[in-house]
Protein backbone atom coordinates (compact mmCIF):
# COMPACT_ATOMS: atom_id res chain seq x y z
CA UNK A 1 0.00 0.00 0.00
CA UNK A 2 1.32 3.59 -0.53
CA UNK A 3 2.47 5.32 2.92
CA UNK A 4 3.58 8.90 3.41
CA UNK A 5 6.41 7.84 4.73
CA UNK A 6 7.65 4.50 3.57
CA UNK A 7 7.01 4.98 -0.18
CA UNK A 8 5.25 1.70 -1.65
CA UNK A 9 5.31 -0.73 1.84
CA UNK A 10 4.03 -4.08 1.94
CA UNK A 11 2.46 -4.52 5.75
CA UNK A 12 3.08 -7.25 7.97
CA UNK A 13 0.38 -8.23 10.20
CA UNK A 14 1.56 -10.33 12.65
CA UNK A 15 -0.01 -9.98 15.95
CA UNK A 16 -3.74 -10.86 16.32
CA UNK A 17 -6.57 -8.17 15.92
CA UNK A 18 -6.04 -5.25 18.71
CA UNK A 19 -3.75 -7.09 21.07
CA UNK A 20 -1.60 -3.91 22.03
CA UNK A 21 0.31 -2.50 25.17
CA UNK A 22 -2.21 0.98 24.16
CA UNK A 23 -5.45 1.88 23.76
CA UNK A 24 -4.85 4.44 21.47
CA UNK A 25 -8.49 7.45 21.29
CA UNK A 26 -7.17 7.83 17.83
CA UNK A 27 -6.71 4.13 16.23
CA UNK A 28 -7.66 3.75 13.26
CA UNK A 29 -8.76 0.12 14.02
CA UNK A 30 -10.67 0.03 16.56
CA UNK A 31 -10.14 -0.04 21.06
CA UNK A 32 -7.81 -2.15 22.17
CA UNK A 33 -9.33 -5.42 23.47
CA UNK A 34 -6.49 -6.95 24.35
CA UNK A 35 -4.24 -4.29 26.75
CA UNK A 36 -1.29 -6.01 27.19
CA UNK A 37 2.65 -5.51 28.02
CA UNK A 38 3.87 -9.29 27.94
CA UNK A 39 5.06 -10.43 24.88
CA UNK A 40 3.89 -13.59 22.99
CA UNK A 41 4.36 -16.00 20.05
CA UNK A 42 1.66 -15.51 18.53
CA UNK A 43 2.09 -17.52 14.90
CA UNK A 44 4.97 -19.90 13.53
CA UNK A 45 7.82 -17.75 12.06
CA UNK A 46 8.40 -19.64 9.52
CA UNK A 47 4.42 -19.23 8.34
CA UNK A 48 4.87 -15.79 8.27
CA UNK A 49 8.37 -15.98 6.60
CA UNK A 50 6.62 -18.17 3.93
CA UNK A 51 3.60 -15.42 3.38
CA UNK A 52 6.43 -12.58 3.27
CA UNK A 53 8.25 -14.64 0.58
CA UNK A 54 5.40 -15.55 -1.53
CA UNK A 55 3.78 -12.18 -1.06
CA UNK A 56 6.88 -10.20 -2.03
CA UNK A 57 7.38 -12.62 -5.17
CA UNK A 58 3.94 -11.90 -5.99
CA UNK A 59 4.19 -8.51 -6.25
CA UNK A 60 7.16 -8.56 -8.47
CA UNK A 61 5.73 -10.68 -10.98
CA UNK A 62 2.82 -7.97 -11.17
CA UNK A 63 5.54 -5.19 -11.89
CA UNK A 64 4.66 -3.78 -8.41
CA UNK A 65 7.92 -1.82 -6.75
CA UNK A 66 8.44 -2.75 -2.69
CA UNK A 67 10.33 0.22 -0.62
CA UNK A 68 9.64 -1.56 2.51
CA UNK A 69 8.46 -4.56 3.88
CA UNK A 70 6.98 -3.31 7.14
CA UNK A 71 5.60 -5.07 10.39
CA UNK A 72 2.99 -2.54 11.03
CA UNK A 73 0.01 -4.86 12.60
CA UNK A 74 -3.03 -3.85 13.85
CA UNK A 75 -1.41 -4.63 17.45
CA UNK A 76 2.10 -3.21 18.97
CA UNK A 77 4.39 -5.54 16.74
CA UNK A 78 6.78 -5.67 19.39
CA UNK A 79 4.77 -7.76 21.81
CA UNK A 80 5.82 -10.94 19.07
CA UNK A 81 8.65 -13.14 20.77
CA UNK A 82 9.18 -13.85 16.79
CA UNK A 83 9.78 -10.49 15.85
CA UNK A 84 13.86 -10.27 15.88
CA UNK A 85 13.83 -13.75 14.04
CA UNK A 86 11.45 -12.73 11.01
CA UNK A 87 13.68 -9.58 10.63
CA UNK A 88 16.77 -11.44 10.20
CA UNK A 89 15.14 -14.21 7.51
CA UNK A 90 14.02 -12.00 5.33
CA UNK A 91 17.15 -9.97 4.97
CA UNK A 92 17.75 -12.19 2.21
CA UNK A 93 15.18 -11.08 0.00
CA UNK A 94 17.07 -7.75 -0.55
CA UNK A 95 13.74 -5.35 0.75
CA UNK A 96 14.68 -2.43 3.11
CA UNK A 97 12.70 -3.92 6.71
CA UNK A 98 10.81 -1.28 8.56
CA UNK A 99 8.90 -1.84 12.09
CA UNK A 100 6.18 0.83 13.09
CA UNK A 101 6.14 1.05 17.25
CA UNK A 102 4.62 2.65 19.84
CA UNK A 103 7.86 2.46 21.50
CA UNK A 104 6.45 0.90 24.85
CA UNK A 105 8.90 -2.38 25.09
CA UNK A 106 11.49 -0.19 24.42
CA UNK A 107 12.88 -0.32 28.24
CA UNK A 108 13.90 -4.29 27.40
CA UNK A 109 17.18 -5.57 26.11
CA UNK A 110 15.63 -7.98 23.90
CA UNK A 111 13.67 -5.63 22.00
CA UNK A 112 15.97 -3.14 21.29
CA UNK A 113 18.25 -5.89 19.90
CA UNK A 114 15.71 -7.21 18.14
CA UNK A 115 14.66 -4.01 16.27
CA UNK A 116 18.27 -3.54 15.55
CA UNK A 117 18.18 -5.99 12.48
CA UNK A 118 15.56 -3.29 11.29
CA UNK A 119 16.58 -1.25 8.49
CA UNK A 120 13.91 2.01 9.71
CA UNK A 121 12.28 2.24 13.12
CA UNK A 122 9.60 4.57 13.80
CA UNK A 123 8.12 5.76 17.09
CA UNK A 124 5.27 7.03 17.82
CA UNK A 125 5.66 9.77 21.00
CA UNK A 126 2.65 11.36 21.36
CA UNK A 127 3.10 13.23 25.23
CA UNK A 128 5.88 12.87 27.58
CA UNK A 129 3.75 14.29 30.38
CA UNK A 130 1.28 11.85 32.33
CA UNK A 131 -2.05 12.93 32.08
CA UNK A 132 -1.54 13.88 28.03
CA UNK A 133 -0.18 10.34 27.87
CA UNK A 134 -2.92 8.34 29.51
CA UNK A 135 -5.48 10.74 27.84
CA UNK A 136 -4.37 10.18 24.39
CA UNK A 137 -2.48 6.63 24.19
CA UNK A 138 -4.40 4.98 27.08
CA UNK A 139 -1.77 2.59 27.90
CA UNK A 140 -1.06 -0.47 29.96
CA UNK A 141 -1.72 0.33 33.41
CA UNK A 142 1.36 -1.39 34.39
CA UNK A 143 3.36 1.00 32.40
CA UNK A 144 5.50 3.69 33.81
CA UNK A 145 5.77 6.97 31.17
CA UNK A 146 9.23 7.39 32.61
CA UNK A 147 9.74 3.60 32.14
CA UNK A 148 8.52 3.93 28.46
CA UNK A 149 10.43 6.98 27.90
CA UNK A 150 14.07 5.53 28.84
CA UNK A 151 13.37 2.65 26.96
CA UNK A 152 12.90 4.96 23.66
CA UNK A 153 16.20 7.30 24.95
CA UNK A 154 18.14 4.26 24.83
CA UNK A 155 17.24 2.65 21.56
CA UNK A 156 18.09 6.06 20.03
CA UNK A 157 21.80 6.21 21.44
CA UNK A 158 21.90 2.63 20.35
CA UNK A 159 20.48 2.51 16.54
CA UNK A 160 21.87 1.82 13.59
CA UNK A 161 19.47 2.17 10.80
CA UNK A 162 16.94 4.87 10.30
CA UNK A 163 14.94 6.49 13.16
CA UNK A 164 11.81 8.38 12.85
CA UNK A 165 9.28 9.64 15.35
CA UNK A 166 5.60 10.05 15.10
CA UNK A 167 3.56 12.44 17.25
CA UNK A 168 0.14 12.56 16.59
CA UNK A 169 -1.88 15.52 17.73
CA UNK A 170 -5.68 15.52 19.19
CA UNK A 171 -7.54 18.58 19.67
CA UNK A 172 -8.05 19.07 23.67
CA UNK A 173 -5.84 16.24 24.36
CA UNK A 174 -2.27 16.88 23.81
CA UNK A 175 -2.42 19.74 21.67
CA UNK A 176 -1.56 22.78 24.29
CA UNK A 177 1.32 24.60 23.96
CA UNK A 178 3.18 23.19 27.23
CA UNK A 179 2.20 19.32 25.91
CA UNK A 180 3.95 19.97 22.51
CA UNK A 181 6.93 21.05 24.05
CA UNK A 182 7.75 18.55 25.82
CA UNK A 183 7.70 16.19 23.06
CA UNK A 184 10.00 18.80 21.42
CA UNK A 185 12.17 18.43 23.57
CA UNK A 186 12.36 15.23 23.98
CA UNK A 187 12.77 14.59 20.78
CA UNK A 188 15.73 16.85 20.25
CA UNK A 189 17.46 14.21 22.37
CA UNK A 190 16.78 11.57 19.80
CA UNK A 191 17.80 12.86 17.17
CA UNK A 192 15.79 11.58 14.47
CA UNK A 193 16.12 11.79 10.82
CA UNK A 194 12.47 12.55 10.37
CA UNK A 195 10.09 13.83 12.94
CA UNK A 196 6.39 13.48 11.99
CA UNK A 197 3.76 15.34 13.06
CA UNK A 198 0.00 13.93 12.35
CA UNK A 199 -3.53 14.41 12.85
CA UNK A 200 -6.02 12.03 12.78
CA UNK A 201 -7.64 11.78 8.86
CA UNK A 202 -9.39 7.98 9.41
CA UNK A 203 -12.11 6.76 11.50
CA UNK A 204 -10.90 6.85 14.89
CA UNK A 205 -11.42 4.29 17.91
CA UNK A 206 -13.54 7.18 20.06
CA UNK A 207 -15.74 9.49 18.17
CA UNK A 208 -15.19 12.72 20.08
CA UNK A 209 -11.86 12.47 18.41
CA UNK A 210 -10.58 15.29 16.03
CA UNK A 211 -7.85 17.22 14.51
CA UNK A 212 -5.99 20.72 16.44
CA UNK A 213 -7.40 23.31 14.62
CA UNK A 214 -4.91 25.20 11.51
CA UNK A 215 -3.68 27.70 14.63
CA UNK A 216 -2.97 25.48 16.69
CA UNK A 217 -1.26 22.71 14.25
CA UNK A 218 1.24 25.39 12.80
CA UNK A 219 2.27 26.73 15.98
CA UNK A 220 2.98 22.54 16.88
CA UNK A 221 5.12 22.75 13.63
CA UNK A 222 7.08 25.83 14.61
CA UNK A 223 7.97 24.31 17.96
CA UNK A 224 9.25 21.13 16.99
CA UNK A 225 10.74 23.01 13.83
CA UNK A 226 12.58 25.18 16.38
CA UNK A 227 14.85 22.15 18.11
CA UNK A 228 14.82 19.24 15.38
CA UNK A 229 16.05 19.85 11.77
CA UNK A 230 13.31 18.13 9.99
CA UNK A 231 9.80 18.32 10.84
CA UNK A 232 7.27 16.92 8.36
CA UNK A 233 3.15 17.25 8.54
CA UNK A 234 1.15 14.03 7.60
CA UNK A 235 -2.17 15.84 7.64
CA UNK A 236 -3.67 14.19 4.11
CA UNK A 237 -4.24 10.96 2.35
CA UNK A 238 -1.76 8.65 0.60
CA UNK A 239 -1.23 8.98 -2.56
CA UNK A 240 -0.44 6.16 -5.15
CA UNK A 241 -2.32 2.84 -5.75
CA UNK A 242 -2.55 0.31 -3.57
CA UNK A 243 -0.70 -2.89 -4.41
CA UNK A 244 -2.48 -6.40 -5.81
CA UNK A 245 -1.58 -9.98 -5.55
CA UNK A 246 -3.65 -11.56 -7.91
CA UNK A 247 -7.14 -12.02 -6.10
CA UNK A 248 -8.79 -8.34 -5.45
CA UNK A 249 -11.26 -9.10 -2.51
CA UNK A 250 -8.56 -10.96 -1.14
CA UNK A 251 -6.29 -7.88 -1.19
CA UNK A 252 -8.71 -5.70 -0.27
CA UNK A 253 -9.81 -7.31 3.13
CA UNK A 254 -5.86 -7.24 3.62
CA UNK A 255 -5.48 -3.91 3.66
CA UNK A 256 -9.03 -2.83 5.36
CA UNK A 257 -7.25 -5.32 8.25
CA UNK A 258 -5.23 -2.24 9.02
CA UNK A 259 -5.77 0.73 6.80
CA UNK A 260 -9.57 1.85 6.45
CA UNK A 261 -9.95 3.19 2.93
CA UNK A 262 -12.30 6.20 1.56
CA UNK A 263 -15.06 3.71 -0.06
CA UNK A 264 -14.93 5.40 -3.74
CA UNK A 265 -11.48 4.26 -3.50
CA UNK A 266 -12.15 0.82 -2.78
CA UNK A 267 -15.40 0.84 -5.15
CA UNK A 268 -12.45 1.44 -7.66
CA UNK A 269 -9.47 -0.96 -6.28
CA UNK A 270 -12.64 -3.94 -6.65
CA UNK A 271 -13.27 -2.76 -9.95
CA UNK A 272 -10.49 -2.77 -11.46
CA UNK A 273 -9.19 -6.36 -10.16
CA UNK A 274 -11.32 -8.05 -12.09
CA UNK A 275 -14.73 -10.22 -11.90
CA UNK A 276 -15.49 -11.14 -8.64
CA UNK A 277 -18.15 -9.62 -6.03
CA UNK A 278 -18.66 -5.68 -5.75
CA UNK A 279 -18.67 -3.29 -2.74
CA UNK A 280 -22.07 -3.93 -1.86
CA UNK A 281 -22.05 -7.85 -1.44
CA UNK A 282 -19.04 -7.45 1.21
CA UNK A 283 -21.53 -4.73 2.89
CA UNK A 284 -24.04 -6.94 2.46
CA UNK A 285 -22.65 -10.18 4.25
CA UNK A 286 -20.85 -7.74 6.89
CA UNK A 287 -17.17 -8.36 6.16
CA UNK A 288 -16.62 -5.19 5.48
CA UNK A 289 -18.88 -2.25 7.03
CA UNK A 290 -19.29 1.79 6.05
CA UNK A 291 -17.92 4.76 8.39
CA UNK A 292 -18.55 7.97 8.35
CA UNK A 293 -15.74 10.17 9.39
CA UNK A 294 -15.40 14.36 8.96
CA UNK A 295 -17.58 14.08 5.87
CA UNK A 296 -16.18 11.22 4.27
CA UNK A 297 -17.06 7.47 3.68
CA UNK A 298 -14.28 4.72 4.68
CA UNK A 299 -15.01 1.09 4.77
CA UNK A 300 -13.20 -0.81 6.97
CA UNK A 301 -13.35 -5.01 8.31
CA UNK A 302 -16.61 -5.85 9.81
CA UNK A 303 -16.79 -4.13 13.82
CA UNK A 304 -16.56 -5.29 16.57
CA UNK A 305 -20.12 -4.63 18.88
CA UNK A 306 -17.72 -1.71 20.79
CA UNK A 307 -16.32 -0.72 18.13
CA UNK A 308 -19.84 0.13 15.87
CA UNK A 309 -21.54 1.52 18.74
CA UNK A 310 -18.86 4.49 18.52
CA UNK A 311 -18.23 4.68 14.80
CA UNK A 312 -22.33 4.93 14.88
CA UNK A 313 -22.07 8.25 16.43
CA UNK A 314 -18.88 9.89 14.52
CA UNK A 315 -20.70 12.94 12.99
Amino acid sequence: MPSRRLGRSLGVNHVPRKHCSYSCVYCQDGRTTTLELERVAFHPPEQVIEAIERRVAACRARGDAIDYVTFVPDGEPTLDLHLGEMLRAIDSLGVRRAVLTNGSLLWRDDVRAELAAADLVSIKVDAVDERAWRRVDRPSGVLALEVALDGIRRFAAERRGSLLTETMLVRGLNDAPASVEGVAAFLETLRPDVAYLAVPTRPPAEPEVDAPCEATLVAAFETLAARLPRVELLAGDESGPFGRSGDAVTDLLAILAVHPMQEPAARRYLAEGGDGPGLESLLASGQVVRVAHRGRLFVTLGLSPVRALATARTP
